[in-house]
């Protein structure tokens, strides 16, 4: 998965960063693009994820996304913090504490590593005045789903006062089978089984649309039954993880209006990979799609 690709390929050797004085033609934006999402109707906190833009630096892509109006950005770690701060861009979802995502908290033998790793990296995330921090289960690897599930709660405890006392929430993501084999935090009702477990606030699901369309589908339905679990949530075009217009099978406007309705005030961040070669048309696009009213 590109996703996984550039994740490992971010922490290895990081994103080059440069004072920049101009715009690549990839990411030259019109003053009728400014004025469009200077209009919308903030319903929906607006977030994007860069991995699906890495052919655009990230400077030049923050820059790009201050320029319309977007003002946060997921999936970002410690490292790169200094520059979202720069471009005053927010982190909606921080990364950086985790293994990768078959390496999660449903095995014991990862518990030591992790521990240490978000023991470091929550008490950042609250300085620098964010609040999400993404987790994942890990691969099931022949555990059963019970015995994951107590090997989260038991990993997760132990962290949890701490994320508390700086008022950070650990987001675990859910993954479909297709794209994930054998990831263990694959339906909406073992992740709200966890969160009833664990019982903080400051735990949560990441409730990602395009993985549960393929997973389970049902969106809207599970959204407004069990939205108090999600804490944030993820978009892209079901097949394909492309475009979120009428070339797939959901219906975005309607997604974004159940979200809107159940009270939610985090963020929806795109994280869809582009075909079209105006990759920042497809941004503002999706931005439109999901601005409800």
């Amino acid at each position: 998965m590109k996703r996984r690709n550039f994740i490992e390929k971010a922490t290895l050797s990081g994103l080059a960063l440069g004072s920049m004085t101009s715009l690549s033609g990839a990411t030259q934006v019109s003053s009728r693009q400014v004025l469009n999402l200077s209009q919308t109707k903030t319903r929906i906190n607006h977030s994007v994820c860069h991995w699906c833009f890495e052919q655009i630096p990230l400077e030049e892509f923050l820059i790009t996304l201050r320029r319309l109006g977007i003002g946060a950005i997921d999936l970002v770690g410690p490292k790169d913090w200094p520059l979202l701060k720069k471009h005053n861009i927010h982190c909606s979802m921080c990364n950086g504490a985790e293994l990768g995502l078959t390496r999660g908290w449903n095995n014991l033998k990862y518990h030591q590593e992790l521990i240490e790793n978000y023991t470091k990296i929550i008490p950042l995330v609250a300085e620098a005045g964010y609040t999400n921090l993404i987790c994942f289960s890990g691969n099931r690897d022949g555990m059963t789903d019970g015995e994951g599930l107590q090997n989260c709660v038991d990993g997760l405890s132990q962290i949890l006062p701490l994320a508390e006392s700086h008022g950070v929430v650990l987001q675990m993501e859910l993954f479909n089978q297709i794209d994930h084999p054998d990831y263990m935090c694959d339906h909406s009702n073992w992740g709200i089984a966890l969160c009833k477990a664990l019982g903080s606030e400051h735990f949560k699901l990441l409730y990602d649309i395009y993985h549960m369309q393929i997973q389970e589908g049902d969106i809207i339905r599970t959204i407004q039954n069990n939205h108090q679990y999600f804490g944030h949530y993820h978009t892209a075009g079901v097949p394909g993880r492309h475009e979120i217009d009428e070339s797939q099978e959901l219906y975005y406007p309607a997604i974004m209006r159940a979200i809107a309705e159940t009270g939610y005030e985090g963020y929806v961040a795109q994280e869809f990979i582009p075909r079209s070669k105006d990759l920042i048309g497809s941004l503002i696009r999706a931005i439109e799609i999901c601005d409800v009213q």
